[in-house]
């Protein structure tokens, strides 16, 4: 019986440690892809280390401050892309792509409320 449990033991670890060796590549290829070139503003928040939920969030709130910056004269790279959108395949969408300056600037235009946030926020304004 001891065999069994040392053997789940054994997979669970593998798991985990599985997992957290593909969250740290994740956070590794953002910041390498930030570092050569424009990206989105998703990509930024990733390159931070910041979870899943905190970049969905951020990353939101950050499109609605870029857009004013944008009508301020702070313009990200615009770029074409097709993807699925409300169930219709292959649909052009239009996103902005930013460089490490301008993710500064629009990061130091927000202001969060909650810690998490806050501290997205300042990796943002130091990078």
């Amino acid at each position: 019986m001891a065999s069994v449990t040392a053997r789940r033991a054994l997979r669970d670890r593998i798991r985990a440690n599985r997992a957290a060796s593909a969250e740290r590549r994740t956070i590794a290829k953002a910041a390498r892809r930030v570092r050569t070139g424009p990206r989105s503003l998703a990509t930024h928040i990733i390159a931070t280390g910041a979870d899943a939920a905190t970049v969905k969030g951020v990353a939101k709130a950050l499109q609605g401050v870029a857009k004013t910056a944008r009508t301020n004269g702070l313009k990200g790279k615009r770029a074409r892309i097709r993807r699925s959108f409300n169930g219709a395949r292959n649909v052009v969408k239009t996103v902005y792509r930013y460089t490490r300056e301008q993710i500064a600037q629009i990061a130091a235009a927000y202001k969060p409320r909650k810690a998490e946030y806050k501290a997205v926020r300042a990796a943002l304004i130091a990078a």
